[in-house]
């Protein structure tokens, strides 16, 4: 029988009788606010479950399954995991009145041993084994993690001195199993060894810690593997010296991992400077909450909040204004969070709803989150949807961009933009004896690629480079620009506004400048079609013709047209437009990506140059044209097709416009 029926009537009513002899589930069944864990769910949306309970069930059908208790084990093992989480329940007076008896609610494990003692009417606390086993409850999984000292356990070494060995191992190292692998099975397979010696050192008195590098590295695993040398140092001397000696960490990786080494120092040094002398528990989980949010039906760090958080790291006096800590004390425990402006929370939470339900306005109602914070306006600030656009928009196998690779020589590659890093990960592989780098002007993206390289043993590097602003640092064999030029081209500001045929021209110069003799620039971008022919577009559904019609007012990449070449005819009726064959084209570019990205593509202009424009500008620098080849890419007409019919202005059939240009030029 397991715990649920025992305890539950089918229709999931709790027993009358189960009530009545178990005070532990009145709390845990009475939760008015139920307790969640960021950590421990997938999507947001399970915080209104009762997780508490739930979680004791299954620790208490794992500890059924140790035949190898003796009667007197399992009953006290099992008034462990009963009692183990009655602090995250209860009902409001409840709260109040554990609170008034100043039970640090914060730090479940604590609370819940001071309520069973009530209710049992412990005489002597530090020799009870109950009590001292809810005491300690999950400690053993947040040394293993960093956040707590050996020395916090120091309390077990009372039963240590009562039982054999063997008898104190089995019973630590069972109560843990329930713990953890009521969480999941793989972390219970990946930590049982080190629980094994977690209770040894403990029944043996070996309380010696952990350096302060060994525990950032639990802290915040693979972090450290790509930070600066100086900032791991900076760290490691704020942990050893005001952290680790004095306080617990509580919810630190959900909520401080996010923000990198640096940000996590950061933030931790703002609560450890504002704790009282009382303190022992830096408390992060109010900052974890308001962090993460449900987007495409999974949890998801709310970058918007993520990002506007950094920003006043690097400058909290010039971001004060919009954000502020938020830190609350009780007992001995110290809550952290961040707390915006109604006006900035109210801006975050419109521009996450725009985003993620693909409203046209996006782009114009996101302009005053950019401006305030100073984003970057280009195609990673997406902000919200960046993980999931970093490792999508080089989906290598679904295009043409491995054909590439086809036209590399030497010895060094540099690939420019490199996105999610699959180019990066194929030019590894493709050429395991050639140095690899990928740039990109953005930090957030380069850290992106440092995890992934860290995470997946890769050899290439990632550095932050713009070549508008100059050459490379060093020359180099081969310069990739795929799918990027397009970029610069539309977001890149020199003073003129946005779509400056400079930014192209400077950015090739510098890039030519940073070539080795017989060096290649390698291009794979948009392309725009010769001459000035008309596209007539006929829309198979209600919502193209309204796709259309935005698409006309937010599209400024080619405002050199006049309104009436960009619309020469349109017929609502008949859902048919007539338009020139370039904006027709960037049209249909757009609207391959469909509505959620909108927002972002439309502010893009893909076809900037002909062939022939393309051929001009390699070799006024001095370049020779080694391949030159216009195509449209593959799938783009069979997604198309289902959406529009495309003739001539003449209504005669035509093919659908090329799309890409694949170009190679030798220095």
């Amino acid at each position: 029988m397991t715990a649920q029926e025992e305890l539950f009537e089918r229709d999931g009513r709790v027993k009358p009788e189960a009530l009545q002899e178990n005070p532990w589930l009145k709390y845990l069944t009475g939760i008015e606010n139920p307790y969640w864990n960021a950590e421990r769910i997938s999507r947001m949306d399970e915080k209104k479950e009762n997780a508490a309970l739930q979680y004791v069930l299954r620790t208490l059908d794992i500890l059924d399954t140790h035949e190898e208790l003796d009667q007197a084990q399992y009953e006290l093992l099992r008034t462990v995991l009963c009692w183990s989480e009655v602090a995250k329940g209860g009902t409001t007076e409840d709260r109040e009145r554990w609170m008034q008896r100043g039970y640090p609610l914060e730090i479940h494990n604590e609370a819940s041993a001071l309520i069973y003692a009530d209710h049992v009417h412990v005489r002597d606390r530090e020799k009870d084994p109950a009590f001292l086993l809810i005491q300690t409850h999950g400690l053993a999984g947040q040394y293993i993690r960093g956040e707590c000292a050996l020395r916090d356990s120091a309390p077990l070494r009372v039963l240590a001195r009562t039982l054999s060995k063997t008898e104190f191992c089995l019973l630590i190292e069972t109560l843990n199993e329930c713990i953890i692998r009521a969480v999941s099975d793989n972390i219970w397979n990946d930590v049982k060894e080190e629980i094994h010696t977690f209770a040894e050192r403990i029944f043996q008195g070996d309380l010696a810690e952990k350096s302060a590098k060994e525990r950032l590295d639990h802290l915040l695993p693979g972090v450290l593997d790509t930070a600066d040398p100086s900032q791991i140092e900076k760290a490691e001397r704020l942990f050893a010296e005001k952290v680790f000696p004095h306080y617990d960490l509580w919810y630190f990786e959900s909520a401080l991992k996010p923000f990198g080494l640096s940000g996590a120092t950061a933030i931790t040094s703002m609560a450890a400077g504002a704790a009282g002398p009382d303190i022992e528990h830096l408390n992060f989980k109010p900052l974890a909450d308001a962090l993460y949010y449900d987007y495409q039906n999974k949890k998801h760090v709310n970058t918007y909040r993520q990002r506007i958080i950094e920003r006043w790291l690097e400058e909290p006096a010039e971001y004060e204004q919009h954000v502020r800590a938020e830190i609350i004390q009780r007992e001995n425990v110290l809550l952290f969070g961040v707390a915006f402006t109604p006006v900035c929370e109210k801006l975050i939470d419109f521009c996450v709803e725009a985003e993620r339900s693909g409203l046209l306005s996006y782009e114009k109602s996101i302009t005053m989150l950019y401006d305030t914070f100073g984003f970057r306006r280009d195609s990673f600030d997406r902000l919200n949807n960046e993980e999931s656009y970093l490792s999508t928009m080089n989906d290598a196998d679904q295009s043409t961009k491995l054909s590439i690779l086809d036209y590399v020589v030497g010895t060094s590659i540099l690939d420019v933009g490199s996105g999610g890093g699959v180019l990066l990960d194929a030019l590894e592989t493709r050429f395991p004896d050639k140095t690899v780098t990928g740039t990109d002007i953005s930090q957030n993206v380069i850290d992106v690629l440092k995890r992934k390289k860290a995470a997946e043993g890769k050899r290439w590097n990632a550095v932050v480079h713009n070549f508008v602003e100059g050459p490379y640092a060093e020359p180099v064999d081969n310069i990739i620009f795929s799918s990027i030029l397009h970029e610069i081209y539309s977001y890149t500001d020199l003073g003129e506004g946005k779509f400056d045929p400079r930014s192209l021209q400077i950015a090739l110069k510098n890039a030519f400048a940073s070539l080795n003799p017989g060096g290649r620039i390698i291009i794979r971008d948009g392309v725009k079609t010769e001459g000035r022919g008309k596209l007539r577009i006929h829309f198979k559904t209600d919502e193209g013709m309204d796709f259309f019609k935005q698409f006309v007012h937010d599209f400024h990449g080619m405002d050199s047209l006049s309104e009436a070449e960009k619309v020469e005819r349109m017929d609502p009726k008949r859902k048919e437009v007539l338009t020139d064959i370039n904006f027709g084209r960037e049209f249909l570019y757009t609207y391959t990506w469909g509505r959620e990205s909108f927002a972002h593509e439309s502010q893009e202009c893909f076809g900037y140059y002909t062939p022939e424009e393309y051929r001009q500008v390699m070799e006024g620098l001095g370049m020779q044209i080694i391949t030159l080849r216009a195509f449209l890419e593959p799938g783009y007409e069979e997604h198309l097709s289902p959406l529009v019919d495309i003739t001539d202005e003449n209504g005669e059939p035509v093919p659908f416009p090329n799309s890409n240009i694949i170009i190679v030029a030798e220095k």
